[in-house]
């Protein structure tokens, strides 16, 4: 063990951080869910997620089969065919992603009631 408290998991140097900005990343969250229910295809996963534009979607699937959570298969077809799937590591994500989702279904009304309520409270980039 490490020795280090709750507090210390997100320090720079911890890869717990790496991995916190890696999911809080907009569309990786979106992504992953794309992938959830088995391999998808580029276009597919456009058409799926929407409001993506085709060199994000492409630079988020290369991200995250550089970090091991989605594998891509090319197959050997004319036309080329190539599907993106999760990996075991990142099919671990979507229990956490389901649970998130359920939490902004169920707190969304508020969080944007808190907004209309006081909208100079809206953060500032320092």
């Amino acid at each position: 063990m490490s020795g280090l408290g709750p507090g210390d998991l997100f320090l720079a140097d911890c890869p717990a951080r790496l991995a916190v900005e890696l999911i809080a990343d907009k569309w990786t969250v979106v992504v992953l869910a794309g992938l959830s229910k088995g391999p998808v295809r580029h276009g597919e996963l456009m058409e799926l997620i929407g409001g993506i534009s085709r060199k994000m979607l492409t630079q988020t699937l290369r991200r995250l089969e550089a970090h091991g959570l989605i594998r891509r298969h090319a197959y050997a077809e004319v036309p080329p065919r190539v599907e993106y799937e999760l990996t075991a590591l990142g099919a671990t994500l979507i229990e956490p992603i389901h649970m998130l989702a359920e939490w902004a279904r169920a707190n969304g009304d508020a969080v944007l009631n808190a907004l209309d309520e006081d909208p100079k409270r809206v953060a500032h980039n320092d």
